[in-house]
């Protein structure tokens, strides 16, 4: 049954201020700016210490990230999608359904959002959109991830589409001298049927 979600269709969703599309080459230096915003990569566990969050420039990691990118939209099992800001038409992040279970209908989702996409609603607006696509089109039955302890705003963010938390991986992170704990979070094909990610 679940084995017949086609990810080879790489879909547009439109929302009302974002737009969630394939990747094209212009939206590389917005990625790698969000990758290497030290924020981002203390909440995303990129970073164990904070002397290790400003690091130089890397020609090699641009090359390595340009041909991922490129290869986004030939992956049979994953959708990588662009976050793009319709205000300004930038792209300010990415959206990912990934790690797919086709006997169990379930996959992961995760999401990066560069500093200009923070604090506007468009994070929660992009988890909508992309768990939407993954029930509606792709016949999901379970989506999920995992969340920081030290990131409540992705969690709320998270809440707020639907996703309910399910049980704490301990110390799952060490960051500096601190050990931090992750939420596993999921939301259910009939869960979502219901709200349609705006639960009460």
């Amino acid at each position: 049954m679940f084995e017949s979600a086609d990810f080879s269709i790489k879909p547009t969703l439109t929302g009302a201020k974002i737009l969630l599309r394939p990747f094209i080459p212009e939206d590389l230096d917005a990625i790698l700016a969000a990758l290497r915003d030290p924020d981002v990569r203390r909440l995303t566990g990129s970073v164990h210490e904070e002397t290790t969050e400003s690091v130089p420039e890397d020609p090699a990691e641009h090359v390595r990230l340009r041909d991922w990118y490129a290869t986004r939209e030939t992956q049979p099992d994953r959708l990588d999608l662009a976050i793009v800001d319709i205000a300004t038409g930038r792209c300010v992040g990415e959206a990912v359904l990934n790690q797919w279970d086709p006997g169990n209908g379930s996959c992961n989702f995760r999401i990066l959002m560069g500093p200009d996409g923070q604090g506007r609603g468009l994070g929660t607006e992009a988890t909508r959109l992309i768990v939407g696509y993954g029930f509606e089109k792709l016949g999901l039955h379970r989506i999920s991830l995992e969340v920081y302890a030290f990131n409540p705003r992705a969690r709320r963010a998270y809440e707020k589409a639907g996703f309910r938390p399910e049980g704490v991986l301990r110390e799952s992170l060490r960051y500096g001298d601190e050990w931090i704990d992750a939420t596993v979070m999921s939301i259910l094909a009939r869960e979502w049927a219901e709200h349609r990610g705006h639960p009460a």
